[in-house]
Order: C-alpha cells, then sequence, then structure tokens
C-alpha cells in the first residue's frame, strides 16, 4: 500500500509504503481466518509477526468444528490446550462419538471432518443369527470395542447409511470400507465384490473391489476394473466404495457391500468399519 503528495509549489513527492506486517494484530488475525490450516502453518514459518498471530486462539478456533464444544473432546488435562493444540490433536487423535458408535477426526491440512461408521451402526446380513456365521470380537488395534469377523456365510451383505450432517458442506468425500483379512480370506480373496454409495433418493455409483485380489495374471487382467485394496499406515485394509458430494449436510447416504453370486462360502473377513474422508481427486 503506498499514497502520494505534493507541496503547492510543485516540490518533491513524497512516497509512504505500508506493508501487510504494518496492520493491526487483529486485523492480521482476522485475514488467516479465511485460509486454511495449511495455510496459516506455512504464514508462521516465514514470518516472526505471522506466527504469534497465526498461533492465537481466534484463529485456531475458526479452523476446528462448529460444535467443537460440545464433543467430549479430550481427558482432563491439568493444562488447558490452546486452540491450535485442541485441533492437532483432533488431526492425530481419533475420537469416539455417538455412544462409540462413529469416530471422528479432521483432515490435518484442511480441517474437514472425516467419520467412521462403527459395525454395529450397519446392517450386516447373519451377524445376528444364533448360528455361528459371524462372531464379534475385541482387538487392541480397532477404534471400536468390538468389531465383526466372518466365520462362515454364502450370503455376503453389508450396508450402512449415515447423515451428512456428521461431514463438512460443500466438499467431495470418498468412502472406504477398513479391513483385515484372515487365512486369505476364502471364497472372498479373488471373488469381485459389488459395492455403492449415493445420495438418498439419487442414483448410486456402482464399482466392484477385490478384499485380496487375483493371484492368477490372466484372471487379473480380465478384471482389470475391479479396484484393488489398498494397505494403510495403520495396519489395516481399505478398499474405495465410491464418492458423493456433500452439499448442505441435510442429506443421508447409503453404502452397500454385497456378494451372493459366488456359490462358494466365506470366512475370514474382519471389518473395522466404514470411512468417510474428503476426497483427494478434484
Amino acid at each position: 500500500m503506498g499514497s502520494e503528495s505534493s507541496g503547492e509549489d510543485g516540490g518533491e513527492i513524497v512516497h509512504e509504503t505500508l506493508s501487510f506486517n504494518d496492520l493491526p494484530e487483529d486485523c492480521i488475525s482476522h485475514i488467516f481466518t479465511f485460509t486454511s490450516p495449511r495455510d496459516a502453518c506455512v504464514a508462521a514459518s516465514v514470518s516472526k509477526t505471522f506466527e504469534s498471530v497465526v498461533n492465537s486462539d481466534n484463529v485456531w478456533e475458526k479452523f476446528l468444528p462448529p460444535d467443537y464444544a460440545s464433543l467430549v473432546l479430550l481427558p482432563q488435562s491439568r493444562v488447558p490446550l490452546s486452540k491450535k493444540e485442541l485441533y492437532f490433536a483432533l488431526c492425530h487423535d481419533p475420537l469416539l462419538i455417538e455412544d462409540g458408535k462413529k469416530s471422528l477426526w479432521l483432515e490435518k491440512m484442511s480441517g474437514k471432518r472425516c467419520i467412521m461408521l462403527s459395525p454395529k451402526e450397519m446392517w450386516i446380513k447373519w451377524v445376528s443369527s444364533p448360528r455361528q456365521f459371524w462372531q464379534w470380537i475385541s482387538i487392541p488395534e480397532a477404534r471400536f470395542e468390538e468389531v465383526p469377523e466372518l466365520l462362515n456365510v454364502c450370503w455376503f451383505e453389508v450396508r450402512g447409511r449415515i447423515s451428512t450432517r456428521y461431514l463438512s458442506p460443500s466438499t467431495r468425500y470418498s468412502v472406504y470400507i477398513v479391513f483385515k483379512t484372515k487365512n486369505g480370506c476364502p471364497g472372498l480373496e479373488d471373488v469381485p465384490v459389488e459395492v455403492g454409495v449415493g445420495l438418498v433418493g439419487q442414483e448410486s455409483s456402482q464399482r466392484f473391489i477385490y478384499f485380496v485380489g487375483p493371484s492368477d495374471r490372466k484372471k487379473e487382467k480380465e478384471m482389470r476394473d475391479v479396484m484393488k485394496p489398498e494397505k494403510r499406515e495403520d495396519g489395516w485394509m481399505e478398499a474405495e466404495l465410491g464418492e458423493f458430494f456433500n452439499k448442505a449436510s441435510c442429506d443421508e447416504v447409503d453404502l452397500s457391500v454385497v456378494e451372493i453370486k459366488s456359490p462358494h462360502w466365506k470366512r475370514g473377513l474382519i471389518i473395522q468399519g466404514i470411512e468417510f474422508r474428503p476426497s483427494k481427486r478434484p
């Protein structure tokens, strides 16, 4: 910013230049609330003035979920957390909400919400049968108290629904099933499983996934359009079910994972949950 002036006698023009650093701190703080957590951290690393402003509670409170104060975020601590510390705690340590039926955390770069839906919130065919088709187990690496292990079924069907109010508005989401396999997941290892994701009342996207994938190259080539699973940093596997755009957080999303065509019995699958994350694709 700059200004110039000249005397009545036509004397020398004087230029005044103001930099961004010359703005009042509350003004700079307000400007940074319209950026992203990533942009704020970059700015803090290039200027001492920005560092003190960007680390303020006023900035980081804008990056937290609007209802963060109503959530039981962290165990009580003797030292109160700053809003920045609270933000990064939510990025690295997912919370259990809704009586332990959902897991919530924030995407580090954008601050957008991520959700994992517990199997207890899904409809799983035969999971409540008195016969031993499935069993609920507790394992330390799972986020939820209990997760289902597939023991022996012919009809494999998992369905779920979630309100988009749990997610960030104006955001495209990718949906994943998060799982582990035992003994090669017999009956499902190289069988294409039909999956779908979509807003209720609209046409769902349909595709096929593998829980393991074929070892035979010829079969793999024939089924090259089937989505393969990927290993996660936490040791679990994930396969992408589809995408949707959350426009206004007032809809519901349906999802399905179904394999009923193969006559083979299926076993050896442990489902941790269904995960909703902001899509990496534009």
